[in-house]
Protein backbone atom coordinates (compact mmCIF):
# COMPACT_ATOMS: atom_id res chain seq x y z
CA UNK A 1 0.00 0.00 0.00
CA UNK A 2 1.11 3.71 -0.50
CA UNK A 3 -0.28 5.31 2.85
CA UNK A 4 1.23 8.03 4.78
CA UNK A 5 4.88 9.93 4.11
CA UNK A 6 6.16 13.06 4.67
CA UNK A 7 6.41 15.01 1.26
CA UNK A 8 9.29 17.62 1.22
CA UNK A 9 8.22 20.25 -1.36
CA UNK A 10 11.65 21.87 -2.15
CA UNK A 11 12.88 22.39 -5.65
CA UNK A 12 15.53 19.89 -5.55
CA UNK A 13 13.51 17.28 -4.66
CA UNK A 14 11.95 15.54 -1.97
CA UNK A 15 11.44 12.71 0.23
CA UNK A 16 8.60 10.78 0.74
CA UNK A 17 8.66 7.59 3.46
CA UNK A 18 6.65 4.74 3.26
CA UNK A 19 7.16 0.87 4.32
CA UNK A 20 9.59 -0.14 1.67
CA UNK A 21 10.25 3.03 -0.39
CA UNK A 22 11.99 6.82 -0.33
CA UNK A 23 11.51 8.63 -3.64
CA UNK A 24 14.56 11.26 -3.82
CA UNK A 25 14.82 13.13 -7.11
CA UNK A 26 17.91 15.40 -8.34
CA UNK A 27 18.35 17.66 -11.42
CA UNK A 28 15.07 19.39 -11.66
CA UNK A 29 14.56 20.95 -15.01
CA UNK A 30 11.59 22.76 -16.17
CA UNK A 31 11.45 22.33 -19.83
CA UNK A 32 9.08 24.59 -21.26
CA UNK A 33 9.79 24.03 -24.80
CA UNK A 34 9.28 20.57 -24.62
CA UNK A 35 5.98 21.56 -21.88
CA UNK A 36 7.39 19.34 -19.18
CA UNK A 37 8.80 18.87 -15.71
CA UNK A 38 12.22 16.55 -15.61
CA UNK A 39 14.47 15.10 -13.05
CA UNK A 40 16.50 12.02 -12.12
CA UNK A 41 14.68 10.16 -9.79
CA UNK A 42 16.54 7.73 -7.02
CA UNK A 43 14.32 5.28 -5.30
CA UNK A 44 15.53 3.63 -1.57
CA UNK A 45 14.01 0.28 -1.21
CA UNK A 46 15.99 -1.67 1.47
CA UNK A 47 14.15 -5.00 1.31
CA UNK A 48 12.53 -5.02 -2.05
CA UNK A 49 13.95 -6.32 -5.21
CA UNK A 50 12.38 -2.88 -6.92
CA UNK A 51 9.45 -1.15 -6.92
CA UNK A 52 6.77 -1.26 -9.74
CA UNK A 53 6.58 1.62 -12.27
CA UNK A 54 2.87 2.20 -11.30
CA UNK A 55 3.38 2.65 -7.51
CA UNK A 56 6.04 5.32 -8.57
CA UNK A 57 4.08 7.46 -10.84
CA UNK A 58 1.40 7.45 -8.08
CA UNK A 59 4.15 8.62 -5.38
CA UNK A 60 5.17 10.93 -8.15
CA UNK A 61 2.13 12.28 -8.36
CA UNK A 62 1.50 12.99 -5.07
CA UNK A 63 4.56 14.91 -4.59
CA UNK A 64 4.45 17.13 -7.86
CA UNK A 65 0.29 17.33 -6.71
CA UNK A 66 -0.42 15.67 -10.88
CA UNK A 67 -3.67 15.65 -12.02
CA UNK A 68 -3.49 13.04 -14.87
CA UNK A 69 -1.02 10.24 -13.79
CA UNK A 70 -0.70 9.14 -17.49
CA UNK A 71 1.50 12.50 -18.18
CA UNK A 72 4.10 11.11 -15.53
CA UNK A 73 6.58 9.13 -17.67
CA UNK A 74 9.27 7.12 -16.05
CA UNK A 75 11.97 5.39 -17.41
CA UNK A 76 15.96 3.92 -17.44
CA UNK A 77 15.79 2.41 -14.46
CA UNK A 78 18.71 0.78 -12.83
CA UNK A 79 18.80 -0.77 -9.72
CA UNK A 80 22.29 -0.60 -8.05
CA UNK A 81 24.67 -3.34 -7.30
CA UNK A 82 23.97 -4.75 -4.06
CA UNK A 83 20.15 -3.59 -4.45
CA UNK A 84 18.53 -1.14 -2.59
CA UNK A 85 18.56 1.55 -4.64
CA UNK A 86 17.50 2.60 -7.64
CA UNK A 87 17.33 5.20 -9.83
CA UNK A 88 16.02 6.29 -13.22
CA UNK A 89 14.61 9.05 -15.15
CA UNK A 90 10.93 10.53 -14.93
CA UNK A 91 9.12 13.25 -17.06
CA UNK A 92 6.17 15.25 -16.09
CA UNK A 93 4.29 16.29 -19.02
CA UNK A 94 1.43 19.45 -18.83
CA UNK A 95 -1.11 17.77 -20.45
CA UNK A 96 -1.75 14.46 -22.50
CA UNK A 97 -1.65 16.32 -25.56
CA UNK A 98 1.92 17.07 -25.34
CA UNK A 99 3.00 13.67 -24.18
CA UNK A 100 1.75 12.55 -27.56
CA UNK A 101 3.40 15.26 -29.11
CA UNK A 102 6.95 14.86 -27.11
CA UNK A 103 7.21 11.20 -26.44
CA UNK A 104 8.26 8.57 -29.29
CA UNK A 105 5.10 6.13 -29.89
CA UNK A 106 6.51 3.10 -28.61
CA UNK A 107 6.68 5.18 -24.92
CA UNK A 108 3.16 6.34 -25.57
CA UNK A 109 1.91 3.00 -26.71
CA UNK A 110 3.52 1.47 -23.25
CA UNK A 111 1.37 3.66 -21.42
CA UNK A 112 -1.67 2.54 -23.22
CA UNK A 113 -2.49 6.36 -24.37
CA UNK A 114 -2.37 5.31 -28.07
CA UNK A 115 -1.68 2.76 -30.38
CA UNK A 116 1.79 2.06 -32.07
CA UNK A 117 1.43 0.90 -35.92
CA UNK A 118 3.94 -1.32 -36.89
CA UNK A 119 4.49 -2.06 -40.66
CA UNK A 120 5.62 -5.27 -41.66
CA UNK A 121 9.62 -5.19 -42.54
CA UNK A 122 8.90 -6.17 -46.42
CA UNK A 123 6.88 -3.78 -47.34
CA UNK A 124 9.32 -0.86 -45.76
CA UNK A 125 11.89 -3.02 -48.01
CA UNK A 126 9.66 -3.03 -51.01
CA UNK A 127 8.95 0.41 -50.98
CA UNK A 128 12.71 1.74 -50.83
CA UNK A 129 13.86 -0.29 -52.98
CA UNK A 130 10.70 0.67 -55.38
CA UNK A 131 11.96 4.77 -54.32
CA UNK A 132 15.86 3.92 -56.07
CA UNK A 133 14.60 3.42 -59.10
CA UNK A 134 12.44 6.60 -59.93
CA UNK A 135 13.32 10.38 -59.35
CA UNK A 136 12.11 13.47 -58.70
CA UNK A 137 8.23 13.90 -57.62
CA UNK A 138 7.85 10.12 -58.90
CA UNK A 139 9.74 9.19 -56.32
CA UNK A 140 8.20 11.06 -53.38
CA UNK A 141 4.87 9.65 -54.73
CA UNK A 142 6.54 6.00 -54.62
CA UNK A 143 7.34 6.41 -50.86
CA UNK A 144 3.96 7.66 -49.82
CA UNK A 145 4.11 11.26 -50.05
Amino acid sequence: GAEGGEGAGRRGGGAMADKACTIRTRKFITNRLLARRQFVVDVLHPGRANVPKAELREKIGKMYSVGEPKTIVLFGFRTQFGGGKSSGFCKIYDNIEAVKKFEPRYMVARMDIAEHSRFPRKNQKERKNRSKKVRGKKKAKTMGG
